[in-house]
């Protein structure tokens, strides 16, 4: 699996799955270097990466589902979303970076017990996995070249942000259309956007440190990072 989205002010979080097993020998050429591609070549990559994976899929979160149950609950439910598009169940589902956000917290330890047992597969977390792992790699790919599509489109409905170049990041032209326009129904309305007042959004463990203006045999790879991709 990998994410991305997750530091945008706009648009969905978006996570990618891809499942391979010991039949999946030799990854495309270049797909650990992924973040050093342009836009086209991640865009031509993306048929091989299908061709080459046992399974794959892209899950999304939506601002509304970000705003109402935080960024958190919001990439697990865009993995979960994922992992139900796949007709394959993976032994283990390897994230990028030390905190598996994919598990849901009620499926360990004694809450397991009472709701029934995990539904979701085995989770390990792995520093720096999106580069040392091709499932992880590819899942990078897919993720972003699907919500990168998705912002585009978007873009033509509202216009004044550019979200066809940045994606729904704070770059400045972002940042100076919020001033100007204020924020429509496709920005994180809970986050602290710049020149907007933020609405009520309830408390979620672990968010205060994820939103912009706070302190900060198969398997099937993730990646979790806050910056732009």
């Amino acid at each position: 699996m990998d994410e991305v989205g997750r530091g945008a002010l706009a648009g969905p979080v978006s996570v990618g799955v891809v499942v391979i097993d010991e039949t999946c020998r030799s990854a495309p050429a270049g797909v650990r270097d992924s973040k050093l591609l342009t836009p086209a070549a991640r865009v031509a990559m993306v048929p091989r990466l299908r061709r080459w994976a046992v399974g794959h899929a892209v899950g999304h979160a939506s601002p509304a589902e970000i705003d109402e149950i935080g960024i958190i609950a919001a990439l697990r439910l865009a993995g979960q979303r994922a992992l139900g598009q796949i007709d394959v169940v993976p032994d283990l589902v390897l994230l990028d970076g030390n905190h598996d956000w994919l598990t849901d917290p009620q499926e360990v330890g004694l809450l397991a017990e009472i709701v029934g047992g995990a539904s979701t597969p085995p989770v390990r977390t792995m520093i720096k996995a999106d580069m040392r792992c091709s499932s992880v790699a590819a899942a990078s790919v897919l993720a972003k070249v699907e919500r990168d599509a998705h912002m585009v489109d978007l873009d033509r409905e509202h216009p004044h942000y550019g979200w066809a170049d940045n994606k729904g990041y704070s770059a400045s032209a972002h940042l100076d259309a919020l001033a100007v326009h204020g924020a429509s129904e496709q920005h994180r309305r809970s986050w602290s956007l710049p020149g907007v007042t933020p609405l009520p959004a309830a408390a979620h463990v672990g968010d205060d440190e994820e939103r912009p203006g706070g302190d900060r045999g198969l398997l099937a790879g993730t990646t979790s990072e806050g910056r732009s991709r």
